[in-house]
C-alpha cells in the first residue's frame, strides 16, 4: 500500500503534529508514504487530483488548519477543501482520510491535532487504510 500525504503549511505547527500522527499511523499499518507540501487547504484537492493521474498511489491523506478569522472566508475555505476532498473519492473512487481541520483557535488546533491527545492526522491515515482495505476486498469479491 502506498499513502501520498498532502500537507498544507499554512500553520506549521498544527501541520507537524498532524504529520506525526498521520505517519505514525501509516507505520503501524505497514503502508508506505510519500509527503507533499501545499501552501493551504484550498490546494489539497487540486494535489491529490494531480496525483491520482499518475496511477502511483493507492489512498492519499489530506491534512491541513483552517482558522477562524470572524470572515466568510473561514467557512468557504472550510467546507470548499472538505467539499473538495469529498467529490474525488466519491467521482474518482479513491481512498482519501480528510484531516484538514476547521479550528476556532490555534489552541484549539493543536489539541485536536496532537498526537496524545486529538490525534487528527493519525485518525484521518487510519480511515484511508481503512478505505483501501474495503476497496481490496471489493475487488477481491469478498
Amino acid at each position: 500500500m502506498k499513502v501520498l500525504i498532502v500537507e498544507a503549511r499554512y500553520h506549521q505547527g498544527v501541520a507537524d503534529a498532524l504529520a506525526d500522527g498521520a505517519t505514525a499511523a501509516l507505520e503501524k499499518g505497514s503502508a508506505q508514504f510519500e509527503r507533499l507540501s501545499v501552501p493551504g487547504a484550498l490546494e489539497i484537492p487540486p494535489a491529490i487530483a494531480l496525483a491520482a493521474d499518475t496511477g502511483r498511489y493507492d489512498g492519499y491523506i489530506g491534512l491541513g488548519c483552517v482558522l477562524r478569522t470572524g470572515s466568510f472566508h473561514f467557512e468557504m475555505i472550510a467546507a470548499e477543501s472538505a467539499h473538495g476532498l469529498m467529490r474525488l473519492g466519491v467521482e474518482q473512487r479513491l481512498c482519501i482520510g480528510n484531516g484538514i481541520l476547521a479550528c476556532e483557535n490555534e489552541d484549539e488546533a493543536l489539541r485536536l491535532a496532537d498526537f496524545s491527545l486529538g490525534d487528527a492526522g493519525g485518525e484521518a491515515a487510519r480511515a484511508c487504510l481503512t478505505l483501501m482495505q474495503w476497496r481490496a476486498r471489493l475487488e477481491l469479491g469478498a
